[in-house]
């Protein structure tokens, strides 16, 4: 049973910029609610309540958000919004959350080495900060069922476009049935010729303790940082790995486009005003579409 999960965040947020000069991209919120949130609420939906967050300078507020704030709880009180305060109460005692800082951006396999301690023997979940995948089963828990199966380190993917293999790390192998592929060969973001696959890692992991000495032995790679895939691709030489395909639709917040997508299929979800947002959208490309018909 996978009982820890471990989320990196530490990154600088530099494609958001200036809203992340001082804030983490991580406490980007969808509509309401940080997006870190979300990931943390799949841990959980999940059965896993051992968390830790691998932050960094100028993250603290992902801390925060976590932790209890006494006085805001009175000031709700004080107003009697019975639903709000609930919904605070829920955000602080949602998991068992520990935090250690990344003081040096060395990369994704870096910050998962900073867990070594906190796993110790123990296979693991990873989840990115930065990536909300929407699923009736959380990924995570298809993750966690594959594993318990398998025994196995897994990779989350998915299918993406050919041309767009570029922009992933990409999983190639051969198929065990229609969603478990056994993998052969791990490329970090190839030429649309040279990629072995469309299956793309999708931002979850299930971990074996052996990837710490992996990441002991990984040169530093794409950013003089070290990555994640290249310490796989040494664990793959030891022990095998699957990939699982996701059920579920990953929202990558990591560029604006994407964000703003994101933000409005989740509006649109949301009981209490998509039937008024929708409106509001159809009227507007109604607006865009009569303005350049103009023209």
């Amino acid at each position: 049973m996978i009982k820890k999960a471990v989320i990196p965040a530490a990154g600088l947020g530099t494609r958001f910029l200036p809203a992340t000069k001082a804030q983490p991209k991580e406490m980007l919120s969808i509509i309401d609610t940080p997006v870190i949130q979300y990931v943390v609420q799949e841990c959980v939906d999940s059965g896993i309540e051992d968390i830790l967050i691998i932050s960094g300078k100028g993250k603290r507020s992902i801390e925060d958000h976590f932790d209890r704030n006494p006085e805001l709880q009175a000031r709700i009180q004080e107003k009697e919004d019975e639903m709000l305060y609930n919904q605070l109460r829920v955000i602080e005692d949602m998991a068992n959350i520990h935090f250690i800082r990344q003081k040096e951006l060395n990369g994704l396999g870096d910050a998962i080495y900073h867990a070594r301690f906190h796993c110790g023997n123990e296979a693991f979940a990873v989840l990115l900060g930065d990536t909300v995948i929407n699923s009736v089963i959380p990924v995570t828990q298809q993750l966690i069922d594959a594993y318990e199966q398998y025994h196995q380190c897994i990779i989350a993917v998915e299918q993406v476009p050919r041309d767009k293999v570029s922009r992933y790390g990409i999983v190639g192998g051969k198929p065990v049935n229609d969603r478990i592929l056994q993998i052969s060969e791990l490329v970090e973001k190839p030429e649309r010729d040279k990629a072995p696959s469309n299956m793309a890692i999708a931002g979850r992991y299930i971990l074996t303790p052996q990837i710490f000495s992996a990441l002991e032995n990984t040169e530093r790679g794409n950013g003089n940082e070290i990555q994640l895939t290249d310490a796989l691709r040494i664990l793959l030489k030891q022990e095998k790995i699957i990939a699982t395909l996701i059920e579920g639709k990953r929202y990558d917040i990591g560029n604006k486009l994407d964000f703003l997508k994101t933000t409005v299929e989740f509006a649109l979800r949301r009981r209490e005003f998509a039937v008024q947002f929708e409106a509001y959208l159809r009227k507007t490309i109604k607006e865009i579409d009569d303005s350049r018909a103009k023209k």
